[in-house]
């Protein structure tokens, strides 16, 4: 190794120290503020089956669709309740605003749903009255709720008449309208399905097998 390799080398070890104290030091960094989050916690009601929970504005109206038909390992589950989260958004993801707002659910129960018939009889209806089993852990009486016929992209299902979904019971397909009428006893309904020229029917029964649950009322920030 030549003399002037070794003087290079020499004076970039002795430089280095001072180099690295010129380098800019890092900005700060800056921690994102973090999204407005509500806790919402509740006792299951001692039923076995799935858990669809909305929440409500102070009028009653249902602004969020929180959980759909959600099994119990979907919530974080506690010593004595099951908790999940809500991001202050309404199901279009927009923020909603200040205020006082519920949330409220149901448990339901698997149901039993028949095969699809085709029929070319196709009355019409909007919603059916169903009394529920009592939640025991609520102290009430037993419920009266209207059940719907609704669908989205994908699938056709029963739901609160205020837009809760409670259980799919079918694949939509063509379909471009839904609707229900009773069954052919108080524990059953017939859905309809039609793409405008050939009407689909299921039945399902085993309607009254679920229970209503409060969350209570709490304040988003």
């Amino acid at each position: 190794m030549t003399k002037v390799t070794l003087f290079a080398l020499a004076i970039g070890v002795l430089l280095a120290p001072f180099l690295r104290a010129q380098e800019p030091s890092p900005s700060p960094s800056v921690t994102a503020t973090p999204a407005r989050s509500v806790r919402i916690s509740f006792v299951p009601p001692p039923l076995e089956g799935k858990i669809s929970l909305g929440v409500y504005d102070q009028s009653g109206r249902l602004v969020r669709v929180l959980h759909q038909e959600a099994e119990f390992d979907e919530f974080t589950i506690g010593a004595d309740a099951l908790t999940t989260k809500w991001d202050g958004k309404d199901d279009d993801e927009h923020d909603l605003p200040v205020g006082k707002y519920s949330a409220r659910g149901f448990l339901v129960a698997p149901m039993k749903i028949g095969s699809e018939t085709v029929d070319g009889i196709s009355p019409g209806g909007s919603s059916v009255h169903v009394k529920l089993v009592a939640n025991p852990l609520e102290n009430n009486e037993r419920p009266t709720i209207d059940i719907a016929a609704g669908f989205d992209d994908d699938d056709v299902y029963l739901q609160t008449i205020d837009g809760l979904p409670l259980v799919t019971i079918a694949k939509r397909e063509d379909a471009t309208s839904v609707w229900l009428v009773a069954g052919r006893d108080p524990k059953s309904v017939i859905v309809f399905l039609s793409n405008g020229t050939t009407t689909r029917q299921v039945e399902v029964s085993g309607l009254p097998k679920m229970m209503a649950f409060d969350c209570g009322r709490f304040e988003l920030k």
